[in-house]
């Protein structure tokens, strides 16, 4: 991966890692499906503006359509639902952790549904790097849950889900990103109105207070719309089972954001988890078996 590669990874880890805090907020004020699909809905509606004014339209054949429902399912209605349901049972932090599971996925699907993502010495070992990395730097009891274990496997079936629809996402290659995210967000956005009307009877709700809008308005343009822009741009450039890295990024990166805006102290337990997440991505990119193999080279003289 290049630089700019990197550069966009990180700036994704950073939307996304974000919107565990803003499902935080909404989940205290509307049900699961409801918070969700505001999201989407918003998010729909922007990218479809959007579309417009960059003078692309979307492709009309049933078959596109069919795709996006399924994309829309997998990266979507199904791991946001499950996200959004296990935040009212467990911390926001335990959620994005539990998140960083999706390369495992992601990984195991590529190498049995693709042709040329397999998987590879660099990428076992990367991956397990990582997972090691994220353990060691949430510590033993992070996972204990105090009987929140449908929670956490909510969000674990979650990241399988990511794991799914990243691969599936290659599908989609012959549009623009633009296009590929905004078909991904409608088809989301039609799988659980239904649903919505069915479990949560929005109609009956109270309205929301001026944060819950305004944390809505921010997962949906900023954490959904921009942010899946961008994933597709950078499964264009690199592939899917990279971009998956970007669930490894998330803990340390809301480790380091609360050391800098909320004073919380980073331990020596913490910048040790985030060296071993740093092997793991070098491991994965193949950069560290490079500067290895440079290093062991034959030497003259």
């Amino acid at each position: 991966m290049s630089a700019r590669n990197w550069g966009l990874l990180l700036l994704l880890a950073l939307l996304w890692g974000s919107s565990f805090f803003f499902y935080k907020v909404l989940v205290a004020a509307l049900p699961p499906v409801t918070v969700v699909l505001g999201r989407l809905a918003l998010a729909a509606i922007a990218m479809h503006l959007w579309l417009l004014a960059q003078g692309q339209s979307m492709p009309m054949s049933g078959k596109h359509w069919l795709r996006f429902l399924v994309l829309g399912l997998l990266n979507c209605s199904l791991p946001f639902v499950l996200i959004a349901w296990a935040e009212l049972r467990i911390s926001s932090g335990l959620a994005s952790i539990l998140n960083a599971t999706t390369p495992i996925f992601m990984v195991a699907v590529a190498h049995w549904g693709t042709d040329d993502d397999k998987l590879s010495a660099g990428k076992a070992i990367g991956i397990a790097l990582g997972l090691l990395g994220v353990i060691v730097l949430v510590g033993p009891g992070a996972l204990s849950g105090g009987g929140a274990f449908w929670a956490e496997l909510a969000v674990i079936a979650a990241s399988c889900s990511y794991g799914f629809g990243g691969v599936y996402s290659r599908r989609f290659r012959d549009m623009s990103p633009l296009q590929a995210a905004t078909g991904q967000m409608t088809g989301a956005t039609t799988l659980l109105i239904p649903l919505s009307l069915l479990i949560d009877r929005p109609w009956t709700l109270a309205m929301p207070h001026l944060n819950v809008w305004a944390a809505w308005l921010a997962i949906a343009l900023v954490n959904t719309a921009l942010a899946y822009v961008l994933y597709y741009r950078i499964v264009a450039n690199v592939g899917a089972t990279y971009v998956s890295l970007v669930t490894l990024l998330i803990p340390p990166i809301a480790l380091l954001l609360g050391a800098a805006f909320l004073d919380e102290s980073v331990s020596l337990q913490a910048l040790a988890g985030m060296a071993i997440i740093a092997l793991g991505l070098a491991a994965i990119d193949g950069r560290l078996f490079r500067l290895r193999s440079v290093r062991s080279g034959p030497r003259s003289g």
